[in-house]
C-alpha cells in the first residue's frame, strides 16, 4: 500500500450528510458508510436504530495525505455536524448519531485533540466529540452506500442534506474534485 493512503473514521450524525460530503473531496479516494464502536458484529441498520448496540453511525475514508491532510479533513467533519450536541444531530437523536472521532493510530490522535481542544478555545459550549481508538468497522448495507447522490430527490436528503452540501461546497471549492 502507498505510503501516502491513510484511513480516517468519523460519525457525525447521520451517515448519509458525511459520506455526501466526503465523496467531494480532492485526494478521497473511497468512502464507506458503516457502523463502529459497538459490541455486535456485522449490526444490521435495524439494530443501529434502537440505539442499543453501541455502535455510532461513521464513515471510513481512504484518502491519499500527499492531496489532502487528515488535519483538512478533520476541520471539513467539524464544518458538517455540531460537535456540542450529545448522542444527537437535530432530528437525530440516540447514541448511533453522537460525534465521535475513531483514530487509526497516535499522530491521528494527537491531531484530533489539538482539533478538539483549538476548536473549544472558540466556543462557549463543550464540545462532546468522543475520541477513541478505532476497534472495529462494519460497512452498512449497500443502499447506504453514497445514498444521497443514488436518492437525491428523497425528502431527507433534499431538505436536510442538500443545503448543508451546497454550503460545504462553497466553503471548501478549492479542495473539491
Amino acid at each position: 500500500m502507498d505510503n501516502n493512503i491513510q484511513i480516517a473514521t468519523f460519525g457525525g450524525g447521520c451517515f448519509w450528510c458525511i459520506d455526501a460530503a466526503f465523496r467531494r473531496v480532492k485526494g478521497v479516494l473511497n468512502v464507506s458508510s458503516g457502523y463502529a464502536g459497538g459490541e455486535i458484529e456485522n449490526p444490521s441498520y435495524q439494530q443501529i436504530c434502537t440505539g442499543l448496540t453501541g455502535h455510532a453511525e461513521v464513515v471510513q475514508l481512504d484518502f491519499d495525505s500527499s492531496i489532502v491532510s487528515y488535519n483538512t479533513l478533520l476541520e471539513m467533519f467539524f464544518t458538517l455536524h455540531d460537535a456540542t450536541q450529545l448522542n444527537r444531530q437535530g432530528n437525530d437523536v440516540g447514541t448511533q448519531y453522537r460525534s465521535v472521532i475513531y483514530y487509526h493510530n497516535e499522530q491521528q490522535k494527537a491531531e484530533s485533540q489539538a482539533m478538539i481542544d483549538a476548536l473549544q478555545k472558540q466556543i462557549r459550549e463543550p464540545i462532546v466529540t468522543e475520541l477513541s481508538p478505532l476497534t472495529n468497522f462494519y460497512p452498512a448495507e449497500q443502499y447506504h452506500q453514497d445514498y444521497y447522490n443514488e436518492n437525491p430527490n428523497q425528502g431527507y436528503c433534499s431538505i436536510l442534506i442538500a443545503p448543508k452540501l451546497a454550503k460545504f461546497e462553497q466553503y471548501y471549492a478549492a479542495k473539491l474534485k
